[in-house]
């Protein structure tokens, strides 16, 4: 099951008299183009000539000596001097989707926009009085589409066919007349965009107060210094393997069902021998091979007489330590948050959990929302017994080793309590949300504000750097084994940003280190276009990560996230490249559209690359792992073009 993502790319017509267009109609050949479904082996549908009813003869005749005179059909610049009025835009509506009667129809060959505040016409009489709050802008066009201007519309631009698309209860398309009437609208919507997120007006001092005056190059990208990303890219690149283009296919090779009637909550990928697949009920053990994953027929079931009340409950989380031979279990204590009291140790190799331990400061009860390994490749250690903890306004590292260096048996004794050995326990306001480590154990954390802070692996009292928010929360964060680059979720896009900057020295370093002054790159976005947004539903962004490396020197080739039921992939070297077709001709953040996706029938619960050591010497990537409640698949990627 896939489609051609291509279409919603095509070329639109300015002939008025033409109501339907082919997705055929785009170039299918070009070697650029490298988002595609996975599986897709549709063909786009060409216009079928019962779809337009037979114009008389007669008519047909007048219509074409009409063209020939030019008193209709005129050219672009003619046309734009017409009197069309004010805002005038030629609408269009994507029909079909990924059926074979995919394409594009116009909708209204002569609507008017305009940028709206709503909020008072919306409000009953009792309360008008917050409709000040509430107010907002909101984008409408004609009496077919009112919408609020915010990430949600996933509006894309083309600037070289003065032409948007956007999503608002279906997909559209809208064409100007003429450049200047393209270039205004553009404007206008970053300025009500900008209005929406923060509730200041546009302007410069407010995104100074936003911003801050070192990030002026997030405002203004058109102003920002792109050089590092270069020299960063320049100085990766990988000649030994290629990363995924459109010669290459993601090829299923196994597919693993779960067992025991529990659904797949969580993976947890090994770096060793074997993953695990986390159920409500158990983990089923599977073995790592360089095609993927394959069951090893291994359940282990959770005794759950055995546990009290303190952490379990359906795992949430999943941590990997003591060279994979133990797992942490953390539950939420209710549903609605993922907050825990305290966790389980997992004793793989006995198959039992061995310990429960709960989370205490001073002798006071806290919480944890998250938890990760010290580093990168921390879960390889066979010695390691400490892990970082996260909350909303607590950074901390846990020691499971207590002060007589013995561990308490769950059996025997009543549940131990974890040593906190080093953190910063913050006054308010920071409300963290996930956070990661790199290979030298420095830290990244992403906030419901949308601010990413940079720790050094020695401190946590006080971030090195912290980039402003771009409005939305950041739900989940990585970044690369060497610490140059980071990557956030959002609910509506992926922001990649890179770390690296010049001191006063000369020296080359990442902001995990130290200030990063006035010169600071611009991120980039990773975005569905519309119409894989709109076919995704109203699924989020989630989990979205590198491809794993625990070894200096080698470069990450991929980033992959999860939105529904699609596992999207980029090809990391390709979003780096400032020449890359996606960004020329766009307005605001650069923003990368070139992917690859893989669709299931069923929600995936996460989508990962296994360690960088299962990647076979004629493939360009390890193979990519998709889980879904009832399965999970590997793909390996081969050197065969697919045929779509």
């Amino acid at each position: 099951m896939g489609a051609n993502h291509s279409r919603e790319d095509l070329e639109l017509s300015d002939s008025e008299s033409e109501s339907e267009y082919s997705s055929e109609s785009r170039q299918r050949e070009d070697d650029d183009e490298d988002n595609y479904y996975s599986d897709a082996k549709t063909t786009p549908s060409s216009i079928d000539s019962k779809q337009n009813p037979k114009t008389p003869s007669s008519l047909d005749d007048v219509e074409a000596k009409l063209k020939a005179l030019k008193l209709k059909y005129n050219t672009p610049h003619a046309k734009a001097n017409n009197p069309t009025g004010k805002n005038a835009v030629k609408l269009y509506q994507h029909v079909g989707f990924n059926t074979a009667n995919s394409k594009w129809v116009v909708s209204d060959k002569v609507a008017t926009y305009s940028f709206v505040k709503s909020g008072s016409g919306d409000e009953s009489d009792d309360e008008n009085e917050e409709t000040e709050e509430k107010s907002f802008w909101a984008l409408q066009i004609g009496s077919k589409i009112k919408a609020k201007v915010d990430e949600n519309l996933q509006l894309k631009a083309f600037k070289d066919q003065r032409r948007v698309d956007f999503v608002a209860n279906g997909v559209w398309a809208v064409k100007f007349f003429a450049e200047e009437e393209y270039n205004a609208f553009v404007d206008k919507y970053q300025s009500c965009l900008f209005e929406n997120t923060y509730g200041y007006e546009a302007n410069d001092e407010n995104r100074v107060k936003v911003y801050g005056k070192d990030f002026i190059g997030w405002a203004k990208p058109e102003a920002a210094d792109d050089s590092m990303w270069e020299d960063a890219g320049d100085s990766f690149k990988s000649p030994e393997k290629t990363p995924l283009r459109v010669n290459h296919d993601l090829r299923e090779e196994f597919e693993e069902a779960a067992v025991n009637g529990g659904a797949i909550q969580s993976l947890a990928l090994g770096a060793l021998d074997n993953s695990f697949l986390i159920s409500d009920s158990g983990i089923q053990v599977v073995r790592n091979y360089s095609h993927g994953l394959s069951g090893k027929g291994v359940y282990v079931n959770f005794d759950k007489e055995r546990a009290n009340t303190v952490a379990h409950s359906t795992p949430r989380k999943a941590l990997l330590l003591r060279a994979e031979t133990n797992m942490l279990l953390m539950s939420p204590v209710t549903d609605k948050k993922p907050h825990s009291k305290g966790l389980h140790q997992f004793d793989i190799e006995t198959g039992k959990v061995v310990s429960e331990w709960k989370f205490e400061k001073d002798g006071t009860d806290i919480s944890m929302r998250d938890i990760t390994n010290d580093s990168k490749g921390a879960q390889m250690d066979p010695s390691g017994s400490t892990f970082l903890g996260l909350d909303d306004n607590r950074l901390c590292r846990w020691d499971m080793r207590d002060r007589h260096g013995m561990v308490q048996n769950l059996v025997n004794e009543s549940t131990p309590v974890l040593n906190w050995t080093q953190g910063h326990q913050f006054s308010r306001g920071t409300n963290f949300q996930c956070f990661a480590t790199t290979g030298d154990g420095s830290i990244v954390v992403g906030s419901l504000d949308g601010k990413i802070r940079l720790y050094s692996s020695s401190s946590m009292r006080m971030a090195k750097t912290a980039f402003p928010g771009l409005g939305s929360p950041i739900t989940h964060v990585d970044v690369t084994y060497d610490g140059k680059w980071i990557l956030g979720t959002t609910d509506t896009y992926l922001v990649l940003i890179c770390t690296l900057f010049i001191d006063k020295n000369g020296s080359t370093k990442t902001g995990f280190a130290g200030r990063m002054g006035n010169k600071i790159s611009a991120p980039r976005l990773l975005k569905l276009n519309p119409l894989d947004s709109h076919m995704a539903g109203a699924n989020k962004f989630r989990n979205a990560q590198f491809s794993w490396v625990t070894e200096n020197g080698k470069q990450e080739r991929h980033l992959v996230a999860t939105v529904g039921k699609f596992s999207v992939i980029w090809n990391f070297q390709q979003v780096k490249d400032s020449s890359h077709g996606c960004y020329q001709n766009q307005v605001g953040l650069k923003s990368c559209y070139c992917y690859k996706i893989v669709l299931r029938d069923d929600s995936i619960v996460e989508s990962r690359f296994m360690h960088d050591k299962f990647a076979v010497t004629d493939s360009p990537e390890a193979p990519l792992v998709v889980a879904t409640p009832l399965k999970v698949s590997s793909f390996s990627i081969s050197s065969r073009r697919l045929q779509i």
